[in-house]
């Protein structure tokens, strides 16, 4: 059974498959095709009398051939399969290249020639299946010791279920690659089994696999290159940071930083309260909405492996804010967590804070929400994402990681990584590595389609005062 979700998703006429090109003999056909165009044209640049007095306009259409059967050949070794919709599409395109050629627009209609063979092997995607949130969810809640499984719920993943649907992996699909955010969820002893049964699906549509955010100790899921097609290095890119609730204190000289933080909000009246997101009130859901727009980015969403959609919609289960407040009473800022396993496990999704708000915020936040969780008999309380900490942390940068560091903060306006780590490493609790998985062959691609996933912006949804979502 290679999609057991495929029941539960309606698939519209033009996302229907009309050919299936997983094949040996597919295969055959249009590598002897694009060798036979290739030997045309080799024969007519010959005979054009290159590179003496090469008759350009003789080799151009062959080599419209050779570009137009070459996409579709690539398609078809890829294993793409071919939707009623792109054959519509490339079909369109070659009537209209046909017409152009009666206008004597020759160059144009080539153009559209090539295009067609893009467009008829163009990549598959997968639809969000937001629908799938009360089993996903249910899932979330099986799944112990994982920082990241909250956000499978992520409202525009794709899911892949075994057969008995006790296990899924969180998705979404991108330029030709199917890109897993971060480990499966539920039972965990049919892992292996079920990465092996997604890798046979995504062969079927033609998606090459990446993973983003894969843990230490599931890297062996994705280790084996026959059953995933090709091989996937991997590449550590920062760790979790986990507080271990129940052994958690501030005693010390290396928490000095974070009681000071703890002193000023104190000092300065700040006091907290802890709320379920599904239980705002209008009110309340308004003033927290104006932290939000305030915020930097606050009007637009962005993520897909570490982060949840929708805040203050209150679409998803085990969600709770802890507001801080100053001594007049108004909002300066909030944190948003996620429970998982059952209660053992709670994971920051996006802090946000007013601008101009007391120093010392966002630890109060944290420590206060870390207080709760011991009381509650929670274990584990994940902070963040650091990323790349290893490079941060070092004064003598060789070269390279001279580098690096400088690329990183090219995405400052997106995401201030630095600034991040410099925050979470006054918990000292920096834990397991997460890795990105790729095929080194398509690392351009596959980076695009990585960056676009996490950091291409939306408008973020609002709610009417006093009507949840």
């Amino acid at each position: 059974m290679l999609e057991p979700s495929a029941a539960t998703t309606h698939v519209r006429i033009a996302e229907r498959i009309a050919v299936h090109s997983d094949s040996r003999p597919a295969r055959l056909v249009s590598a002897a095709a694009v060798l036979l165009v290739a030997g045309w044209l080799v024969l007519l640049v010959a005979h054009s009398g290159y590179p003496k007095q090469p008759d350009f306009d003789e080799i151009l259409w062959p080599l419209t051939v050779l570009l137009c059967v070459g996409f579709i050949a690539r398609g078809i070794f890829l294993g793409r399969p071919v939707t009623y919709g792109h054959a519509a599409w490339a079909g369109v395109s070659v009537l209209v290249a046909l017409g152009a050629g009666v206008l004597q627009f020759e160059h144009a209609g080539d153009a559209l020639v090539v295009a067609a063979g893009l467009i008829l092997m163009w990549p598959t995607s997968a639809p969000a299946q937001p629908e799938a949130l009360a089993e996903v969810g249910a899932l979330v809640d099986r799944t112990g010791d994982d920082p990241l499984a909250a956000f499978a719920m992520h409202s525009l993943k794709s899911y892949y279920f075994n057969a008995d649907r006790n296990a899924a992996i969180a998705y979404r699909t991108r330029a030709g690659f199917a890109v897993v955010g971060g480990d499966p969820i539920g039972d965990e002893s049919r892992f292996p089994s079920l990465v092996q049964e997604f890798a046979a699906m995504c062969r079927s549509h033609g998606w090459r696999i990446a993973i983003l955010g894969c843990s230490e100790r599931r890297l062996s899921l994705w280790s084996d290159p026959h059953s995933l097609g090709h091989s996937l290095r991997a590449i550590a890119v920062g760790r979790d940071v986990v507080v271990d609730v129940q052994a958690f204190d501030m005693v010390g000289r290396k928490y000095r930083n974070l009681r000071q933080g703890m002193q000023r909000t104190h000092n300065a009246g700040v006091t907290t309260e802890i709320v379920d997101e599904r239980g705002l009130d209008g009110g309340l859901r308004a003033e927290l909405q104006q932290v939000m727009e305030l915020s930097h980015g606050g009007r637009f969403e962005r993520g897909f492996s570490m982060i949840l959609d929708g805040a203050l919609l209150g679409r998803y289960p085990g969600i709770r804010l802890i507001i801080a407040r100053d001594d007049r009473g108004v909002v300066q800022g909030f944190h948003r967590y996620a429970t998982t396993g059952g209660g053992t496990d709670i994971s920051l999704d996006v802090p946000w804070r007013r601008p101009g708000a007391p120093n010392g915020i966002d630890e109060r936040l944290t420590i206060d929400m870390i207080a709760l969780a011991r009381t509650e008999g929670a274990r584990r309380l994940s902070l963040a994402f650091a990323a790349f900490p290893e490079i941060f942390a070092e004064q003598d940068r060789t070269r390279v990681q001279e580098l690096c560091y400088s690329a990183i903060h090219v995405l400052d306006p997106l995401i201030a990584l630095e600034s991040l780590y410099r925050y979470l490493r006054k918990f000292h609790a920096l834990g397991d590595r997460r890795y990105v998985l790729v095929q080194m062959s398509t690392v351009p691609l596959v980076a695009f389609a990585l960056l676009s996933l996490e950091f291409t912006p939306r408008l973020r949804p609002k709610t009417a005062a006093g009507a949840p979502a």
